[in-house]
């Protein structure tokens, strides 16, 4: 089975730590901010600098403890437990999948000042999205030398703009320093805070880094406090070369400052690199997104297949797939909606760096003796001023923005769309949530038999199964005993069924009907480990039948292996179960190919068919035959 990679070093890990953590806020917020709190918004700048230098320490630690694909995941899920870690996993997943978009719409916007050519815009961006996800689908180290480029031609665009515009300061720019008050610092930091987004990016490619305990704690450190210089450097130039009064009035600021440093030649130089550098930044998210879906996938807290890695690029292939088209969806819903892009981002963004924080003194009690390459200094008290700082911002925000309370909401709702999709996944794939939702639906189930397994589809399987009269029958999975009914009756007068299943309401249904038609040869067994083995007090039996049940087996080999042992050769079986549920919920990995489930049938000892039959709701996978005695061909 294919793996990720160790390949990306130091300078690596940096370049992408440097493109990720860089944000928007590089280029635009220098007006935003200016535009809040005038000069002053170099202090805002200042202390926000101070605090994300503190705050990549945290990340430092976790990803020196736990140098897993899953980063943020990751760290909660050892942390806060399995319900709390998808949560923020979905969390991280959605600030990267904004972020993105929120980058992209910069880049372009920076690229394309004109908003009338909307066409081009999304065509270059759509473009744009491809290909970057199309590197990230050819290997890992295609998507390093990528960063690196971008790392360094960012760097370059900044010094060819601030360290000629240092000599053009007009130092009387900067008076009055002090315009609309301390809390205008707060708000402009809260606006600008999307500048040291990304720290998490990184943490997804520990599992494709030399050394990733020592080298993603000093790349995140490092990557952040070169950030932090661009950003003062880049807003202290800004805004004494132009009035921040001016600066404000611009949503592309730095084309303003690149004309009167270079001329119009050289603005238009300074555009393009910018732009390059958004999409920079866009690559980071783009390239390192799917290693968390990968994680999630792993745990049974997204579609498993998703945690498929290529035989040749070793890279998540169908997680880049899936992610290329969320991205296209994404920017697709917000494009031209900076602003409105930018203020749902933030909150979200706080909220899953609070969890992050937190994580780092409840680890330190929790897990005291796991080796840490790297210490956050102080966490304790570093902790209450950061939860407090973060709390701060964000109540400045609501008091002084009109419509922020609605977008806080409307972030909120976001996180909490991720409840069903968990409910979901858990009944998909963890027992105990299996047999929870069947005994709570087992009434429901009864009500609605005739839906859920049709009389056609009842006599389809009885008629693979054939003449079962006098025979020995086992049901694997009985549920409400609506098959279980007709098999009582062609069993008829000598043979037995054997009806077990891992609902204990389930059976009791199944049971009170059984007793109201006198089927005292129908033995019924809870087993509530069904997904695992067969019950051990099933004897030998002539025929298996088994409905809704293949998608829950959690040992496939072992259960086909222990029902080959009850039959005789030439004993037949009939599995049928539920794909395409409700034509949106993916399958189990294994149901989704006609050929892995004749090959795991076939390993186990079996000869079968598989065919598929559409239905309303959802299609049935039928999969029919006999235990072989030698190599014969299929029946």
């Amino acid at each position: 089975m294919a793996e990720l990679k160790k390949v990306l070093g130091f300078w690596t890990i940096l370049s992408l730590a440097i493109a990720s953590i860089m944000g928007t806020g590089l280029f635009f917020g220098v007006s935003i901010a200016a535009n809040l709190s005038g000069n002053a918004s170099i202090m805002a700048w200042i202390i926000l600098t101070v605090i994300g230098i503190y705050i990549s320490t945290y990340f430092a630690e976790l990803a020196s403890m736990y140098p897993k694909a899953g980063g943020v995941y990751e760290f909660s899920k050892n942390t806060y437990g399995r319900f709390p870690s998808f949560l923020i996993g979905w969390l991280a997943w959605i600030v990267g999948n904004l972020t993105t978009a929120l980058v992209i719409v910069a880049a372009i916007d920076y690229l394309i000042p004109d908003e009338s050519k909307v066409l081009l815009k999304v065509v270059i961006s759509v473009v744009f999205i491809i290909i970057l996800n199309l590197i990230a689908y050819l290997g890992i180290e295609a998507s390093g030398i990528l960063v690196t480029v971008i790392a360094a031609l960012l760097i370059a665009v900044i010094g060819a703009l601030v360290f000629p515009g240092i000599f053009k300061i007009n130092f009387s720019n900067y008076f009055p320093f002090m315009t609309f008050g301390v809390s205008s610092i707060f708000v402009s930091i809260f606006y600008i805070s999307e500048s040291f987004f990304g720290w998490e990016s990184a943490t997804y490619l520990a599992e494709e880094t030399t050394e990733p305990e020592k080298t993603i704690p000093k790349a995140l450190v490092l990557g952040t406090i070169v950030v932090g210089a661009l950003g003062l450097l880049v807003a202290v130039v800004s805004l004494g070369i132009i009035p921040w009064q001016e600066l404000a009035k611009s949503p592309i600021p730095l084309t303003l400052v690149s004309d009167k440093v270079l001329g119009g030649f050289g603005m238009t130089v300074i555009s393009i690199g910018i732009f390059i550098s958004l999409i920079g930044s866009a690559a980071g998210e783009i390239i390192t997104m799917p290693r968390l879906l990968l994680a999630l996938a792993r745990d049974k807290l997204f579609i498993s297949q998703f945690s498929d890695i290529h035989q040749r690029f070793n890279t998540p292939y169908k997680a880049i797939i899936f992610q290329t088209i969320v991205s296209l969806a994404v920017f697709g819903m917000v494009f031209g909606r900076y602003k409105l892009l930018l203020t749902l981002l933030i909150p979200l963004g706080l909220i899953l760096y609070l969890f992050v924080i937190l994580a780092v003194p409840i680890l330190r009690f929790k897990e005291p003796n796991i080796t840490r390459h790297f210490k956050v200094p102080f966490p304790i008290v570093g902790t209450v001023l950061l939860t407090v700082f973060i709390f701060a911002i964000t109540i400045f925000w609501l008091v002084s923005v009109p419509d922020a309370f609605g977008l806080l909401q409307l972030g909120i709702s976001l996180i909490f769309v991720g409840i069903p999709i968990y409910l979901l996944l858990e009944i998909y794939y963890n027992p105990d949530a299996i047999i929870k939702i069947n005994d709570y639906l087992a009434y429901a189930t009864l009500l609605t038999e005739k839906f859920i397994l049709p009389k056609s589809i009842r006599i389809e399987i009885l008629a693979l199964l054939g003449d079962v009269k006098g025979k020995k029958v086992l049901e694997f999975g009985c549920s409400v005993g609506t098959l279980t009914m007709h098999l009582a009756e062609d069993v008829k007068p000598n043979g037995r069924v054997y009806a077990t299943d891992l609902s204990r309401k389930d059976l009791l249904i199944t049971k009170r009907r059984l007793m109201k038609r006198g089927h005292k040869h129908v033995i019924v067994i809870y087993d509530e480990h069904q997904v695992n083995r067969v019950h051990p007090s099933i004897p030998h039996v002539d025929a298996i039948v088994s409905i809704g049940m293949m998608g829950y087996l959690q040992d496939v080999k072992k259960v086909l292996k222990e029902m080959r042992d009850l039959l005789p050769y030439g004993g037949k079986i009939v599995f049928v179960d539920y794909a395409d549920f409700f034509k949106m919920i993916p399958n189990v990995a294994w149901l989704s190919n006609d050929k892995v489930i004749e090959k795991m049938f076939r390993d186990a000892g079996f000869s079968v068919f598989v065919t598929r039959k559409r239905g309303l709701f959802w299609n049935y996978v039928y999969v029919y035959g006999i235990k072989f005695h030698e190599n014969i061909p299929y029946v």
